[in-house]
């Protein structure tokens, strides 16, 4: 595989906008949180990845972003499993066409699949088994809500420099 400018570029881009969202998700700044939940940047980042790739190529940054921030958090409940499934019903909502990409629609997109991870992760709560069922459900309803929220607002923020960005190493793939 050859590798000229472009590609060096899109994969600087790439990494370095990761290492960003990655870096900005330990962080707690005035106005980044909502109930003591900050935006979840790498759910950002793999719905602003999805909605121009592939369902595999979404699939992969979702297990490539899952497996960082288990690195960052801890393996137990996994965030692969709520990523991979967020890159892929991202990437599919792009390739049925229900996409629009403005402002709202993207912030719509990220607030869904902020309440989809949510979900996925407390039932993978429920499987420990260390928890009653009601704690876990009362400590759902609060994290997924502002993690949908503060998300959503926060998404174009990152959607729209990286999709130019992209656009301008890619050359026409958009």
């Amino acid at each position: 595989m050859y590798l000229n400018g472009r590609k060096i570029l899109f994969l600087i881009i790439t990494a370095g906008s990761v290492v960003i969202c990655s870096t900005i998700l330990l962080l707690r700044l005035p106005g980044m949180e909502l109930l003591g939940v900050g935006p979840n940047w790498l759910l950002i980042w793999v719905v602003a990845w999805s909605l121009q790739r592939s369902i595999f190529e979404a699939a992969i940054a979702g297990l490539t972003l899952g497996l960082i921030q288990d690195g960052m958090t801890g393996l137990n409940p996994t965030h692969v499993i709520p990523l991979v499934l967020v890159g892929i019903l991202t990437a599919r909502l792009q390739k049925q066409r229900y996409v629009q990409e403005d402002f709202i629609s993207i912030a719509l997109i990220v607030f869904f699949m902020a309440i989809i991870a949510e979900t996925v992760m407390a039932i993978q709560f429920g499987f420990r088994g260390d928890r009653s069922l009601a704690d876990i459900w009362t400590h759902y309803q609060k994290v997924a809500l502002s993690s949908a929220i503060i998300s959503s607002l926060w998404a174009p923020v990152i959607y729209f420099p990286l999709k130019h960005l992209w656009k301008l190493t890619e050359g026409s793939n958009y």
